[in-house]
């Protein structure tokens, strides 16, 4: 076992595919799932007392699995450049972790640039201060408010996902195929190690799947060999909520067989002593180091083909 690594048998989970809760939770628990990453629709959030004590008495309904909270919500952002744009986001922000504590959970993630194809309307500044002010709001109400990183925009770049976290407070959800994906990884400037390696016990949830196409959305492995290597990296930092982050049916069971081959190769060449798939968290790939300077790096997105604005980001 490699530095800093610690045993632990992973939780295979599910999104709610499902609008129906008692299929959700059935399907769940027949094909062996130990929870459900519950995406909010923005457009559904309940608006009176009445319907928040509804939707909390639902949720209760998916017992005994545990239940994590995501906001994929698009160009709802804290560190908007207007200041009334920002102060709507985080209202809708603290109106969720409102609701996730009601509902007693612990884990709400959140983006930074989602939806958009330019981070030029955001402000840096006032990202990292809203975000903090965020985490402080989720803490307070027993949350831990979770970032992900995305397949472009700040947090495709590992220099910049790591001061967003290291200033704000932030926990990590880290989404594999979004770091397959994107461009700082893709041109050789990062590993996909960099990602985690600044704050590997921050890494609370992970998102499974092979990589992200745009118009295709999440493309699921074919093979162990296409996610192995990330696997171990998760396996390497401790995290254990592992979210099969695919919405059809078929893939998802392919990809979460896929996952529990890994996982017994992984069981059984521990308990051999033999050495499975490793990465080395010691030291930034092409790195974090070289590139303290939040300027340096150049070209176009992949999925984008206008060259990424910001304001402040240096």
């Amino acid at each position: 076992m490699q530095n800093g690594q610690r045993a632990l048998k992973p939780r295979l989970v599910m999104c709610n595919i499902f609008s129906d809760l008692d299929k959700l939770r059935k399907y769940a628990l027949a094909y062996g799932f130990s929870g459900i990453d519950w995406s909010f629709d923005v457009r559904t959030l309940p608006d009176t007392p009445v319907q928040e004590s509804q939707w909390v008495k639902d949720m209760s309904e998916l017992r005994p699995l545990e239940v994590r909270y995501h906001c994929p919500f698009h160009r709802i952002d804290i560190g908007h450049f207007d200041p009334w744009e920002a102060k709507a986001a985080e209202a809708v922000f603290r109106r969720i972790i409102r609701l996730v504590s009601k509902a007693e959970g612990r884990y709400l993630t959140i983006h930074i640039g989602l939806g958009r194809d330019s981070t030029e309307p955001l402000s840096w500044e006032a990202t990292i201060d809203n975000l903090r002010r965020l985490v402080q709001y989720g803490a307070s109400r027993g949350v831990r408010l979770c970032l992900e990183n995305l397949a472009w925009g700040w947090t495709s770049r590992p220099h910049l996902f790591e001061k967003l976290i290291r200033n704000s407070g932030a926990a990590v959800t880290f989404d594999i195929g979004h770091a397959h994906a994107c461009e700082s990884v893709c041109s050789q400037q990062y590993t996909i190690e960099d990602f985690v390696a600044p704050h590997p016990d921050r890494v609370l949830n992970a998102h499974i799947y092979h990589t992200e196409r745009p118009d295709l959305g999440h493309i699921p492995p074919d093979r162990i060999e296409d996610i192995e290597g990330r696997l171990a990296i998760l396996q390497q930092v401790g995290c254990d909520w592992w979210v099969i982050e695919i919405n059809e049916v078929d893939r998802l069971l392919q990809t979460k067989e896929i996952v529990q081959e890994y996982l017994m190769r992984y069981t059984s060449q521990s308990e051999s002593g033999s050495a499975g798939p490793t990465a080395s968290l010691t030291s930034p790939g092409h790195g974090l180091e070289a590139q303290e300077d939040l300027g340096t790096q150049r070209g176009p997105v992949t999925r984008h083909k206008r060259i990424l604005g910001h304001r402040g980001a240096q």
